[in-house]
């Protein structure tokens, strides 16, 4: 008896301190929520700019991208630039992919004027991926595209130089959490010791794991390299963390807080970790079907195929008429659509990607009105037809098979104005918006982009408005009607 009583002691002393830890924890999330909510306030006009930006380029490359995909003969499933750990491929043996990596076909100002041409307002590049090369030249580790690969220049700092001359901003990608050459385990160990049940090591270096512990790696490499990205390219639009599986709140906090201090009018995204970002990133390929007022604004990442990273064989491309989607969805509901560009190994944007990105191009010079700037209304859209976007795996498994109607109409707002937008070709007839008819007493004028033309309209049950004869060809992806409200 005496010994069971003692272990009862036991248990629940064992269990008072592990309550007695779980409440210091919250305590101190709170306190490190507080100061965040204080630094985030300050932010306004960083939070403006971005919301007018709306549509930007995103940029996966890499030594990844020389491999494209496959490793030693054989096609590799996964992410293009996972594959150093979808195949496992030891550190030193990853190093000298590295080494040998020449891009001799990259050009800066090609990259800056394609995403211009695409109607793209910013661009947010890799510094480092989860592999850990850097994409910079960087002072805090010789493992860098500069010092180590033979290319020796520093692609980072040409497409800041080429966005400050073609007007684009700039935003950078640092993955802050995984490091598979120099990152420990990615904080899995840190995990395990925090929340001993923990048993997903998934993004983890396993099998060829660096010498160094997670706490070393972010104070070490993690950090040093984040003060020397934010002092070598100043007034970015945003910084890009990513994968924050296994990092504490004070982590994550710290990392906000060193951009803050840094940039302090840079956003942050919210895989930062921890609900310390400034607006939230959507998952890969995710269309959000609700919006949260949790953060105030949002964005979401997307391919042009199935990967990030280039793959040599990866041909699903999207079509113009998905993309439009993408961008007229995401817009309605008030985000931004970070669109990816995967370039080879030698620097090259793939033809396919060119093609479409130039064709996405005409349809915002037209219409991009009521994408840039807007805001979403109180009703996102109308009309029978309905897809969820749940990830690059859904996609990939189910593909896009939506057929758009003239029934189906997405909403922006601006100011004074309403746009309403279709994706299929204007008929010369009357179209139906059924959510316009309780603002028929407001609305001073209709007009089509595109055509500097008011166009005649009638209220009974929904707002009948008659469209012009217009060019099939020019407005063959659709079109957008700009609703002039009276003051």
């Amino acid at each position: 008896m005496n010994k069971l009583v003692t272990n009862i002691r036991f248990i629940s002393i064992v269990l008072l301190l592990h309550a007695i830890a779980i409440d210091s924890c919250a305590q101190e999330a709170d306190a490190l929520t507080k100061v965040w909510k204080e630094m985030n306030a300050t932010k306004d006009v960083a939070y403006e700019a971005y919301n007018d930006a709306k549509f930007g380029m995103f940029i996966h490359w890499g030594a990844y991208s020389e491999l494209g995909g496959t490793w030693e003969g054989r096609k590799i499933q996964g992410l293009g630039e996972w594959i150093m750990y979808h195949a496992q491929i030891p550190r030193e043996e990853y190093k000298a992919v590295c080494r040998e990596f020449n891009p001799g076909g990259f050009n800066a100002e090609t990259w800056v004027k394609l995403a211009r041409d695409a109607g793209m307002k910013y661009i947010v590049a890799m510094t480092k991926h989860h592999d850990g090369f850097s994409m910079y030249d960087s002072d805090v580790t010789r493992f860098n595209i500069y010092d180590y690969a033979e290319f020796n220049r520093d692609p980072i700092a040409e497409l800041y130089e080429a966005c400050q001359k073609y007007g684009i901003r700039l935003g950078l990608y640092y993955s802050h959490s995984i490091d598979w050459m120099d990152g420990g385990d990615a904080g899995y160990a840190q995990a395990k010791e925090e929340d001993p049940g923990h048993s997903d090591h998934y993004g983890a270096n396993l099998w060829d794991p660096s010498p160094l512990n997670y706490k070393e790696y972010i104070e070490t490499k993690a950090k040093p390299q984040m003060r020397e990205i934010l002092g070598k390219f100043p007034e970015l639009i945003e910084i890009w963390y990513d994968f924050p599986r296994f990092m504490n709140s004070q982590q994550s906090f710290d990392f906000y807080k060193l951009a803050f201090d840094i940039q302090p009018n840079c956003l942050i995204n919210s895989r930062v970790g921890n609900q310390f970002g400034d607006y939230l990133t959507a998952g890969d390929n995710q269309i959000p079907t609700t919006v949260s007022a949790e953060y105030r604004t949002w964005e979401t990442p997307g391919t042009l195929n199935n990967t990030w990273g280039y793959k040599c064989y990866d041909n699903d491309w999207k079509s113009i008429e998905e993309l439009l989607y993408w961008i007229v969805e995401i817009a309605s509901k008030g985000g931004n659509y970070l669109l990816n560009i995967g370039p080879d190994g030698e620097g090259y944007i793939p033809e396919e990607s060119i093609k479409l990105l130039h064709e996405v191009g005409r349809w915002m010079e037209m219409n991009g009105e009521a994408i840039y700037g807007t805001s979403r209304w109180n009703i996102f859209r109308e009309g029978p037809t309905r897809m969820d976007m749940k990830s690059t795996t859904h996609r990939e498994k189910y593909g896009f098979n939506l057929e758009f109607t003239p029934e189906d109409f997405w909403f922006t707002r601006k100011e004074n104005k309403l746009y309403a937008i279709s994706l299929v070709a204007p008929e010369k007839g009357r179209i139906e918006i059924k959510a316009l008819a309780d603002l028929a007493h407001q609305i001073a004028a209709i007009e089509l982009l595109g055509r500097e033309q008011k166009l005649d309209w009638e209220f009974d049950e929904s707002v009948s408005i008659i469209m012009p004869e217009v060019n099939s060809r020019e407005y063959e992806h659709g079109f957008a009607l700009r609703i002039v409200l009276q003051d």
